[in-house]
């Protein structure tokens, strides 16, 4: 029983560690942050929307959905003019601006749908970024119920089928500094949902995918000391760095496009049928917007992967080779996460920060930077991530060149001397000296 015991706190403690507490307590920490931010969301929806209205009409059933909106929805301007109205919203962080047109009670009466003309004010592309409009979209319902309800005391008679649904929509949704006919932000989300889905996820797994081989080959080199046979070579470290990337990237490489084909199945799968699509909205990507991406990915990985070698020089072997994958996992879920759910530019400054930063972010945002003619912030990131890319491979050619790798400090002195670029063999011919 002692020795049962015994066992069981040695590996309670050699599980229980700090590489391994932490990136759990990080996790943790990550989904708590989602879920603050979803809840939010769930808040926000529960509010009265921020919604304009202009009633050309100001008669009999436009009256009546008037009041119905302004006891369901904030108006912050009721006014004739369309141009100021959007400004007025748009101050405001309003939805949208409901407009009555002036035949809107005698068509309803002639057993026509009366058409209210909405301009959507849409921030972003994010999955999240359009929930604001279902708020408005509810208030809508309450305005084709309290007319259904007007008509059918008015005339017990009347077609059932029309009087249940006495309106219409005219949709233009605003988005930047372009303007989309007939389409509403919901429609626009989930056009948008393969790129808001399927590229932060393929990045995230080829990321994580390449970086924790190009780790676990590090530990497992180490382990059985392959790394030091590769070091006495007559080979320049600068070789062999570069080697070992341009493997990893094209075994990463082939990782993506293996994502990308099944993600696109999986995505296809569950998207549903409509008859508009991108091309209609100009929403579509060139040759050359499509080489952007491509180098963007390329250089992220690059960058990725010359990040992992430099963690991976920090691993004794190929167990603790496993936990230094941790930070690329965070590096790589955080902006995932944010990207899938907001536009970079609706999040937060201190999050925008933090998204740029991260190298991996870039390629995730750049098909809809591109999208929607962004190129500010596709070049500089592509920019950032190459300088970022470049510095991690020079500190990479660095420690290649100290001692770290076989010694696990960069510097180790022995009696005094500086050890050099083999210091196993330096120590042994010193001693015989000494000796």
């Amino acid at each position: 029983m002692n020795s049962t015991m015994n066992i069981l706190r040695k590996e309670i403690r050699e599980m229980l560690t700090k590489s391994t507490i932490l990136p759990v307590v990080l996790l943790a920490l990550l989904f708590g942050g989602m879920g603050s931010m979803i809840g939010g969301v769930e808040e926000q929806v529960s509010r009265p929307p921020i919604v304009g209205v202009i009633n050309n009409d100001g008669d009999g059933l436009s009256l009546l959905a008037e009041t119905t909106i302004s006891e369901r929805a904030e108006v912050v301007y009721d006014g004739s003019s369309v141009e100021e109205g959007i400004t007025a919203v748009d101050d405001a962080g309003g939805v949208a601006l409901l407009q009555i047109p002036d035949d809107f009670t005698e068509s309803i009466y002639n057993d026509e749908p009366g058409t209210i003309r909405i301009f959507w004010i849409m921030e972003g592309t994010g999955l999240l970024d359009s929930v604001p409009s279902s708020a408005v979209e509810n208030v809508l319902w309450y305005v084709n119920r309290d007319i259904s309800v007007q008509l059918i005391e008015m005339n017990s008679t009347a077609n059932a089928s029309f009087a249940l649904n006495p309106t219409a929509r005219d949709e233009t949704t605003i988005l930047g500094d372009r303007e989309m006919d007939g389409i509403s932000p919901g429609t626009i989300a989930s056009l948008l949902s393969p790129q808001s889905l399927m590229m932060p996820i393929v990045i995230m797994m080829l990321i994580m995918a390449a970086g924790g081989t190009v780790i676990s080959s590090m530990g497992m080199e180490k382990e059985n000391k392959t790394l030091e046979t590769l070091l006495t070579l007559p080979v320049k470290r600068g070789s062999i760095v570069t080697g070992k990337l341009a493997a990893s990237a094209v075994v990463g490489l082939l990782m993506a496009a293996i994502y990308m084909v099944g993600m696109s199945y999986y995505m296809g799968s569950l998207g549903t049928s409509s008859d508009l699509d991108l091309a209609q909205f100009d929403l579509t990507l060139s040759a050359i917007d499509y080489a952007i991406v491509g180098a963007s990915l390329f250089i992220t990985l690059l960058a990725a992967l010359a990040l992992c070698m430099v963690l991976g020089t920090f691993a004794k072997n190929y167990k603790s080779a496993q936990t230094l994958t941790m930070p690329i996992v965070i590096m790589a879920m955080v902006p995932m996460f944010l990207l899938m759910f907001k536009d970079f530019g609706t999040l937060p400054l201190p999050a925008q920060l933090l998204v740029f930063a991260i190298p991996f972010s870039h390629p995730m945002m750049a098909m809809r930077g591109l999208m929607f003619d962004d190129y500010a912030l596709v070049v500089g990131g592509l920019l950032y991530v190459s300088a970022f890319a470049i510095a991690m491979m020079a500190v990479t050619i660095w420690i290649f060149k100290t001692d770290r790798l076989l010694t696990g400090r960069i510097g180790k002195k022995v009696e005094g001397r500086r050890m050099g670029r083999f210091p196993i063999l330096e120590f042994l011919l010193g001693h015989r000296r000494d000796s």
